[in-house]
């Protein structure tokens, strides 16, 4: 295991000799009294939980002592490997990594390896390398497990109900979460559709054919505009796995540009993710049905753990040692737990635990 305590070790015998050598017996720098120094490259802040992603983090790690370098990407690969080697030729010691396209940092996490820089992917797996020392993320195998079972629970299906009319919507194919969160969601699902009580009119049901690249939900409204005009025009759509927020906005748009919303044509189930502030408005108004919290605080904090361990030469806590597998390495993952949010429970898991405050989430 990489260790910052080589570095760690040198910048104190550097402050130990300035404080020698000063006439005045005056303290070190306040840069020399940190604890260490971590780069913290995040994908875009057009999504509102990077941001509250990085800021905890910062916030957290300056509490503790930590020099931090926080970094956005805007959803450009090449400005990602731009920032990281920059943080690593400014002498980060840990790089926290949340990755636009999680196979394309391969070169410049060689670089960090050979610069004895400790990685830790954070919430996107980096793939195809392995110089990823850890992984700090949700379960994102539960999260779709979560959202395909409160289409099961809604629809009645454990109780025989149906057929219903389903169509799924999927994440970004370079995000590797969304083939996970994929997979959690056909656990549940598969069975209804082999059976016949899911019926997916537009026959798109594997990932590669319901993906949105970059979890776009412009994107997501433009191929939802598609599948009601081919499949849906004396059909009715009764539910719609959507796995992002903003997704599901878009999947709404479309659904009420043709008259769904009314009360002879009320909205389908539809799923989501993250909690926005603009999702969690949706639930509350009875347009998106449900979300998945994903609190940024608890995925701070582990990889805040993560961290110290890591410079205090500790065991570094880890709770998945064989699910994630990068292509080269299974990399040891700390996983938080997500909670699945409706109209019933958003102002307990959202409001009360001061996530967001109450004048968030009114128009």
């Amino acid at each position: 295991m990489k260790s910052g305590w080589k570095k760690f070790a040198g910048i104190m015998l550097v402050t130990a000799a300035s404080i020698a050598l000063s006439a005045c017996g005056s303290m070190g720098s306040a840069e020399d009294n940190e604890k260490g120094y971590v780069g913290i490259a995040m994908p875009t802040k057009s999504a509102e939980r990077w941001i509250a992603d990085g800021n905890n983090m910062v916030d957290e790690l300056k509490k503790l002592g930590y020099k931090t370098d926080l970094q956005y990407g805007e959803d450009k690969v090449e400005n990602q490997v731009a920032q990281i080697e920059n943080m690593i030729t400014k002498g980060v010691d840990t790089l926290v990594i949340a990755s636009i396209d999680g196979s394309a940092l391969t070169d410049v996490l060689t670089k960090a390896n050979e610069a004895d820089v400790n990685v830790i992917a954070y919430d996107r797996l980096l793939m195809n390398s392995e110089h990823v020392d850890y992984y700090a993320t949700f379960d994102n195998f539960g999260v779709g497990v979560s959202q395909a079972s409160y289409i099961e629970e809604q629809l009645n299906l454990k109780e025989g109900k149906g057929p219903f009319n389903l169509e799924l919507f999927g994440g970004s194919p370079d995000d590797n979460n969304a083939l996970i969160n994929y997979n959690g969601v056909m656990s549940v699902l598969q069975p209804y559709i082999d059976n016949g009580q899911l019926v997916v009119p537009s026959g798109q049901a594997s990932f590669n054919q319901i993906a949105t690249l970059r979890w776009d939900g412009s994107t997501a409204q433009a191929r939802m505009d598609n599948l009601l005009s081919a499949n849906y025009t004396d059909k009715k759509l009764d539910a719609v796995l959507s796995p992002y927020d903003p997704i599901s906005l878009g999947i709404i748009s479309s659904l009420k540009g043709v008259g769904y919303g009314s009360s002879d044509k009320p909205l389908p189930v539809i799923t989501g993710q993250d909690a926005t502030i603009a999702g969690v408005k949706s639930i509350i108004s009875g347009e998106q049905t449900q979300t998945i919290f994903k609190d940024t605080r608890i995925l701070a904090k582990n990889t805040i753990e993560m961290i110290e361990a890591i410079n205090n030469g500790k065991d570094v806590p880890v709770n998945d040692t064989e699910t994630y597998d990068n292509g080269v390495k299974v990399v040891p993952t700390y996983l938080a737990n997500t909670v699945s949010v409706d109209a019933e429970n958003y102002k307990a898991e959202l409001v009360d635990t001061d996530y967001y405050k109450e004048s968030d989430l009114k128009e």
